[in-house]
């Protein structure tokens, strides 16, 4: 089954914040394509979302939480997203280090 991915505002905000501190960085061209790889990776939900294991986040709120791990450390990001029907909504987008969301 292939799901439609959607992304919320919270998580294109997080993204474009992202990509900002990507180039504030002087990352150019290399965070540029890092940055179009994550992009990739979250249309990758598309197909079997369900292989991602559920969140932290997952116990604090009423619906369920998984993420989908990108990037390679101490640069993993999180993708935290839920699954409705046949939709995925991309809640967030967090580096790893960061403390799990709470409600």
């Amino acid at each position: 089954m292939t799901y439609r991915v959607e992304t919320t505002p919270a998580a294109e905000r997080d993204a474009d914040a992202i990509l900002e501190w990507l180039l504030s960085e002087g990352a150019g061209d290399t965070g540029r394509r890092w940055f179009s790889a994550l992009q990739d990776a979250i249309a990758s939900l598309a197909e079997f979302p369900e292989r991602c294991p559920q969140a932290p986040e997952n116990a604090v709120f009423p619906f369920e939480v998984r993420h989908l791990l990108y990037g390679r450390k101490p640069h993993v990001y999180r993708i935290l997203f839920t699954i409705e029907e046949q939709t995925v909504y991309v809640l967030h987008i967090r580096h790893g280090r960061r403390q799990p969301l709470r409600q």
